[in-house]
């Protein structure tokens, strides 16, 4: 494709993220809206019925096998094979608070849950055919997509039915403050991530880039140094 050779060092990294989080939204979306699960028309109905050692249905264990897999190796991938970039450390982060939400809510039965945040909120970034949460690779990051999934669905439908329907359908649910601790860095990750995007927009409309670049790349000294 005629790429530069810094372009070119990231495209299996791009091509890889790309191709994971379209499928993964995808199988979450065909969750969500073409299965009998009320997930996502009624966020409280994940909690209704709640039991310890409930069974999960296949399909979305399949979905937690899937992403748990991926989360452990992204771990790995952040640290030693993908450009390091400003935002690396919280990606690191990002992956193991990830991680634990998936494997804790997988063993104790919050799995309506976890299928809501990967498919309808998390994963929609992916309209965007930016992977979430980034690379931001622009223009792409730019699709409303990404604010509209993530800082807009996910508090209004994974925050409310964590927060407080849980609390109504079983008073006391276990590791109810664990949870919703992780979930809140989640929103607070996605703030940040939201911030990058509206400085690259400030850069374009103040003219002060002249290609389109991503603005958590380091310039060519800061990369030597």
């Amino acid at each position: 494709c005629n790429l530069q050779p810094k372009d070119a060092a990231k495209m299996p990294e791009s091509a890889w993220k790309l191709l994971f989080y379209t499928l993964s939204w995808s199988y979450g979306i065909y969750l969500l809206f073409f299965t009998d699960y009320p997930f996502f028309y009624d966020p409280p109905s994940v909690f209704y019925d709640w039991k310890k050692g409930m069974d999960v249905p296949t399909d979305i264990a399949i979905a937690y096998l899937l992403q748990c897999s991926f989360y452990g190796h992204s771990i790995y991938a952040t640290a030693y094979m993908d450009t390091w970039r400003k935002d690396s450390i919280v990606m690191l982060l990002h992956h193991v608070v990830t991680l634990t939400l998936i494997a804790f809510s997988y063993a104790f039965r919050g799995a309506g849950g976890g299928c809501l945040r990967a498919g309808g909120c998390a994963g929609g970034a992916a309209l965007g055919l930016t992977p979430p949460p980034g690379p931001l690779n622009p223009p792409c990051s730019l699709c409303p997509g990404r604010f509209w999934f993530r800082l807009y669905w996910f508090p209004l439908k994974v925050l409310y039915a964590t927060c407080y329907s849980s609390l109504q359908s079983v008073p006391n649910i276990p590791f109810y403050f664990f949870f919703n601790a992780l979930l809140l860095v989640l929103t607070l990750m996605n703030i940040y991530w939201f911030l990058y995007i509206v400085l690259f927009v400030a850069k374009v409309l103040m003219g002060q880039m002249q290609e389109v670049n991503d603005v958590r790349e380091y310039d060519v000294e800061d990369s030597k140094k």
